[in-house]
């Protein structure tokens, strides 16, 4: 009898985005649920923001919970959701984040506020939520953390210095939980550029279209580039762990 299983097939798996109704976390939930993956958007408000996206994927027990990456109470609270209504997690993707434009010269700009905010979203928040569900993952000895971090963790250029700092450190973090939690967990950082999307404040047009014209591959990425990666991650790449994979037509060079 033939036991062979597609590596695109994702049917019985449980995917928990977090930042799932953000741009590149939805376009992750409608890959992965292409594929037959039930997804759980979780997310601040998120019911509220998440309800109608959850109606554009494959029919399936997709759902939202609210919860924030800064809270690490609520992330536990969230796992022991999945858990409940679920009975698994078997793909954790990390997407939420923040950031805020301060050019890197301007240090007075940089206050200790700000490098806090963003160190605790963008690097505490992480940790925190593979915290929460590493006993989820570790479960069915198959487990998957795909972080998205960004190019500016490795090329010291981004929106801030604060947020460079943050994504060099989930970089790095991330070989090390590869290691930590091996065999049952693999873990992969996905690294955009610049992303079509409202994440970073104030940048519209203007800027993308300055981007692209000095990017190798003339454009600047899209959501779903990302999420693509993401999928590769899940599908294509599974005796990868430990590395990043870079998606940025080139713009890093």
């Amino acid at each position: 009898m033939n036991t062979f299983q597609s590596v695109d097939d994702l049917n019985n798996k449980v995917a928990v985005i977090i930042g799932g109704s953000g741009a590149v976390g939805f376009a992750t939930a409608k890959r992965l649920a292409s594929l037959g993956a039930t997804c759980v958007l979780v997310g601040r408000n998120a019911i509220e923001k998440s309800v109608e996206q959850i109606n554009q994927l494959p029919a399936g027990k997709h759902f939202c919970l609210n919860a924030s990456i800064i809270d690490s109470e609520s992330l536990v609270a969230a796992a022991k959701e999945v858990e409940l209504r679920l009975g698994r997690c078997d793909i954790l993707v990390n997407s939420a984040g923040f950031t805020k434009p301060v050019p890197a010269a301007n240090l007075d700009a940089l206050t200790d506020d700000l490098i806090d905010d963003i160190l605790k979203t963008n690097f505490r928040g992480v940790f925190a939520s593979i915290r929460a569900f590493q006993v989820l993952l570790k479960a069915n000895r198959d487990g998957l953390i795909v972080n998205v971090s960004s190019i500016a963790g490795f090329t010291g250029v981004g929106s801030n210095l604060a947020y460079v700092a943050a994504k060099a450190s989930l970089d790095i973090v991330s070989d090390s939980l590869a290691k930590v939690l091996a065999p049952d967990i693999r873990v992969l950082c996905v690294s955009p550029g610049v992303v079509d999307s409202a994440f970073v404040p104030g940048r519209g047009d203007d800027f993308n279209d300055k981007t692209a014209a000095t990017t190798p591959l003339k454009r600047i990425g899209t959501p779903d580039d990302v999420a693509s990666a993401i999928e590769a991650c899940a599908t294509r790449l599974r005796f990868s762990t430990g590395t990043r994979i870079v998606v940025d037509g080139g713009r890093h060079l």
